[in-house]
């Protein structure tokens, strides 16, 4: 069983447990999504005072803030206890995409140039951060959902709008794959 946990687990073992929570989550009535976490906490700190958006029960959404919990438990208990110590590689065509975009070779899975902490503390990295943060939450807002909520449970519950949103949220990917990142890191 330990030789189990130490090894890579299948890809598909993910999608099972996926739809296990899923089917439990449908079973209760509930819905899962990590940008309702946020509403939530804003209003356990008072938000609703001052917004309308932020008043209502929070408490009937507590058990989305233990999910939440559990989400961060489970990946530090991964992380730390059942991963192993082969590192990814990444594939040769990723790694010349990111050199055409003038990225060095990444040590890890992430090149430094986007995901160094120094990269906060340059203009260019604060206004990448602070600009995609805002089109983040507006997008979130304004999609009536996270990408988690639309693509995990609203397609599960069979819901037209979370298949258009996750629709959107692909094409706004490609986008930004193909059309603004190269013009930000060229």
């Amino acid at each position: 069983m330990i030789e189990f946990l130490m090894n890579p687990w299948p890809w598909w073992f993910s999608g099972i447990v996926i739809s296990l929570v899923m089917f439990i989550l449908l079973f209760f009535g509930k819905a899962f999504g990590v940008s309702s976490n946020l509403r939530t906490i804003c209003s356990i700190a008072g938000a609703g005072k001052k917004v309308k958006f932020f008043q209502f029960d929070w408490k009937s959404q507590i058990w989305n803030l233990v999910f939440l919990a559990g989400a961060i438990i489970g990946g530090y208990i991964a992380k730390n206890f059942l991963s192993y110590d082969v590192p990814l590689e990444l594939s040769e065509k990723t790694i010349s995409d990111l050199a055409e975009l003038g990225f060095n070779k990444p040590k890890g899975i992430q090149p430094e140039e986007l995901f160094d902490l120094k990269n906060i503390f340059s203009l260019k990295g604060f206004l990448t951060l602070s600009i995609g943060g805002l089109l983040v939450g507006f997008g979130a807002r304004y999609a009536g959902g996270c990408t988690s909520g639309h693509a995990i449970s609203g397609i599960s519950n069979l819901q037209m709008p979370s298949l258009i949103a996750v629709i959107g949220f692909f094409i706004g990917g490609l986008i930004m794959t193909h059309i603004i990142f190269p013009l930000i890191f060229n």
